[in-house]
């Protein structure tokens, strides 16, 4: 039995499908090597209202790098990431990783703490802030910082523009 699969060529998404070992069609092959480095794409033009609200909080707050915008299970919804992206800086898709993950920890402070459901989390580094955000139940901004960004400014800045996202989403 064969199914799309193990059609050969990588789908429309670009993940990687299986070759078949048969001329047939009929076996399971290798997988095929996805693009590695490779940059997603911007999704369509539903998704550019709320890009266009992520850059705007990137302009309108010194020190703001850019921002990823992610589902809570980790993946990638779409990105600003500016001139920072054009170096090679951050992959958006670790960065969303990231953020799920300091969702999952706030999460579980809150639990144990029996405070309200996560909000934002904010950490420092030497280079920089990384925050993130809950948007909506499902739904977080993660916004990259230069060292010298005013935390409390990005947090004035930040909440409206959630409020925005999730009006969009």
């Amino acid at each position: 039995m064969t199914s799309s699969f193990f059609g050969g060529a990588p789908d429309a998404d670009g993940l990687p499908r299986r070759e078949s070992l048969e001329p047939g069609g009929g076996g399971v092959g290798q997988l095929q090597q996805p693009r590695l480095g490779a940059r997603p794409e911007p999704l369509d033009a539903a998704l550019s209202p709320v890009r266009a609200a992520m850059a705007d909080l990137r302009l309108r707050v010194p020190g703001v790098r850019g921002s990823v915008l992610a589902g809570v299970d980790g993946l990638l919804v779409t990105y600003d990431l500016g001139a920072y992206d054009a170096g090679g800086g951050t992959e958006p898709h670790d960065a969303a990783a990231l953020a799920a993950t300091t969702f999952g920890l706030g999460r579980q402070v809150a639990l144990v703490l029996g405070q309200s459901p996560f909000r934002d989390a904010t950490m420092r580094n030497d280079g920089g802030y990384f925050t993130v955000y809950a948007v909506d139940g499902s739904t977080l901004l993660a916004v990259l910082g230069s060292d010298g960004l005013n935390v409390a400014r990005l947090h004035l800045e930040a909440r409206p523009t959630c409020q925005q996202l999730a009006a969009l989403l």
